[in-house]
């Protein structure tokens, strides 16, 4: 009976602690996103679309960076890819989901806020479940996604 208190005791003590560094992670993203916005509205969108594109730039931090769509994601700004300047907007996620739509009705609706897909890890190469948090500046949609937990 002490064995399996202590097993369940254990099994919490990790989940809380798996939720705990996923909180750590949206928090960063959060703060990556506003850091963002702040950049573009005291340096305008040209300026804030070079930096953010760029891949030593201030807004890559490897797990964490920015990347950029307009109103009807095209993609304007990332930091490493080659994306730039395609509509993504009926590109769905591995489980077909048109997450991109769902991004932009966040936004335009809410101004800010997650969505969740499926994803290729660059890092494991495996199709993995992310959340990303973006916010609408004027006509910009900035996002920062962390792969979960």
């Amino acid at each position: 009976m002490k064995r399996l208190i202590a097993l369940s005791c254990l099994m919490i003590f990790m989940t809380c602690g798996v939720a705990l560094a996923a909180d750590g992670d949206a928090g960063k993203a959060i703060d990556l996103v506003k850091k963002g916005v702040s950049y573009y509205k005291t340096n305008g969108m040209e300026k804030a679309l070079d930096e953010l594109s760029n891949p030593k730039g201030q807004f890559n931090s490897g797990e964490f960076y920015l990347f950029v769509y307009d109103l009807k994601a095209t993609m304007l700004a990332h930091p490493n890819n080659k994306l730039i300047g395609q509509n993504l907007l009926d590109v769905p996620d591995a489980d077909g989901k048109l997450f991109r739509k769902e991004i932009v009705a966040t936004v335009t609706t809410k101004g800010s806020g997650w969505t969740d897909y499926k994803y290729k890890n660059p890092k494991t190469k495996e199709t993995e479940s992310k959340t990303t948090y973006c916010e609408k500046a004027d006509e910009l949609i900035l996002c920062c996604g962390i792969y979960k937990k």
